[in-house]
């Protein structure tokens, strides 16, 4: 795997929308935040626009990212947020002035389009971190400074509290994946994941716990956990239930459909959709450990 070069104060940070639409008292927060942090930011001449749901059209949203990958002086791209729109603009972006100079592309939810594709198949690490959708108003966040810490190459050790459903052992392996939801619509194309003895992390908000578990049977049967080499579930918040109850929890429906794997597995991971939303780089080799009274995670 690739690593792009980090950040030092200067560098310039780019902000696209490649999805769905953003506020503009967002993106001027997230500039001051930046800014703040000794960093210069460029904007996508669409990243305000707004075209039904869209950020603009598929050719502006596709525009603006095609111009920060082939501009050398944008050293890390991030998305102003998820929703949806990345699927969209993915098969029109060229990444050869991007493999000549990579950069990190920042971001989580709908960019695990972007994630899939440049850590499965051009061999390039990304950061999965919070975006200017969720930077908060008043002061900093512990999202943000992961996300300022991985970009200038600190690497954290994640340390957690035990949770019931865990399943203790210890792995290593790439790291990869993203949202459950957008990893599913990615099945069957030719931007789907590569697990072979892969870490997957998976998260998710706001879905239904049956859909979860549709989700999940499709990953098993179609044989990715069969060839991963450990499990970190992160936020799966928001859940919905249908009038035939599963009476689980989004964890519990997990839990049940790893039954028969030897894996280890955490769960709780504070990144995703979740208040902490820790950076978390894929394409890193990571080791997990899990036990029966601490859980730790670091790269190798």
């Amino acid at each position: 795997m690739i690593t792009p070069a980090h950040l030092k104060k200067g560098d310039t940070i780019g902000i696209v929308s490649p999805g769905a639409q953003i506020a503009k008292d967002k993106i001027e927060n997230a500039i001051k935040i930046l800014k703040e942090f000794g960093f210069k930011v460029r904007l996508g001449k669409n990243v305000l626009n707004k075209s039904e749901y869209f950020a603009g059209t598929d050719k502006e949203r596709t525009t603006d990212f095609q111009n920060m990958l082939d501009d050398d002086n944008i050293k890390a791209i991030l998305c102003s947020r998820g929703g949806y729109g990345t699927l969209r603009v993915i098969e029109n972006l060229n990444f050869t002035d991007f493999l000549k100079n990579p950069k990190w592309i920042v971001g989580f939810s709908d960019v695990t389009v972007l994630h899939a594709h440049i850590n499965n198949y051009l061999g390039i690490e990304s950061l999965h971190a919070t975006m200017p959708i969720d930077f908060p108003k008043n002061g900093i966040n512990s999202g943000i400074n992961s996300m300022i810490s991985a970009l200038k190459g600190i690497n954290p050790i994640y340390e957690f509290e035990v949770n019931k459903l865990n399943k203790n052992g210890v792995s290593q392996g790439i790291l990869t994946g993203g949202n459950l939801s957008v990893l599913y619509s990615l099945r069957g194309t030719k931007f789907d994941i590569n697990p072979e003895g892969k870490i997957l992390f998976l998260e998710d908000i706001g879905e239904n716990l049956y859909h979860i578990d549709r989700m999940l049977m499709n990953l098993r049967i179609g044989g990715i956990f069969d060839k991963i080499s450990g499990l970190i579930i992160g936020g799966f918040n928001e859940m919905r239930d249908s009038t035939n109850s599963f009476a689980r929890s989004a964890y519990e429906v997990i839990s049940n459909v790893m039954v028969d794997y030897r894996f280890p597995v955490i769960y709780d991971f504070p990144a995703g959709h979740t208040k902490e939303n820790l950076a978390i780089c894929f394409g890193k080799l990571l080791k997990m450990e899990v036990a029966r009274k601490i859980v730790t995670a670091n790269y190798l």
